[in-house]
């Protein structure tokens, strides 16, 4: 078995690696997007961007860390963006339109765009939960958030958010 070194390898150029060891990747300066009270809400969330390490602009891939008690997103559903998780370790619970549904290492879970399934994780034990989550990057995207005053729309690459009435925060 061919073990990957602690340190990133050089494509044809020095700022994109060819391969990494994901857990190694930095996590995200900023613990969320969300404007407050929402951002506090995402204590115990770590997110590591590995489809930014190697420049990828058509989806994201995010290795995620929930500590016990931490949620993945608020409950949320996309208008263009088709989302993915795998778990790789934790027992989390998922949160949909549907009810309650208890997740565990290799088990995965997609959401398709435009349906209006609101969806997030939440680890309710006393082990931290890794998953991997995929999402495109449609331009014109909107979130919204059934249990939350917000409203997200992707401009421009980023996320605005405003309360359900359009007033900024």
């Amino acid at each position: 078995m061919i073990e990957p070194e602690d340190k990133p390898s050089k494509a044809i150029s020095d700022a994109t690696p060819v391969a990494v060891v994901a857990a190694n990747v930095p996590a995200r300066v900023r613990p969320s997007n969300y404007p407050e009270p929402f951002a506090s809400r995402m204590a115990g969330r770590t997110k590591r961007q590995l489809g930014d390490v190697f420049g990828l602009g058509n989806f994201g891939v995010n290795l995620t860390e929930l500590q016990p008690g931490a949620i993945s997103a608020l409950r949320h559903a996309h208008s263009k963006q088709d989302e993915f998780v795998y778990i790789l370790a934790g027992f989390p619970t998922l949160f949909t339109d549907a009810g309650e549904t208890p997740l565990g290492p290799g088990l995965c879970a997609g959401f398709k765009a435009g349906t209006g399934n609101a969806h997030h994780l939440v680890n309710n034990t006393t082990e931290k939960v890794t998953y991997l989550e995929i999402g495109d990057r449609s331009p014109g995207d909107e979130g919204t958030y059934p249990d939350d005053d917000l409203k997200a729309v992707l401009t421009d690459g980023l996320w605005r958010f405003v309360h359900k009435d359009g007033s900024p925060y």
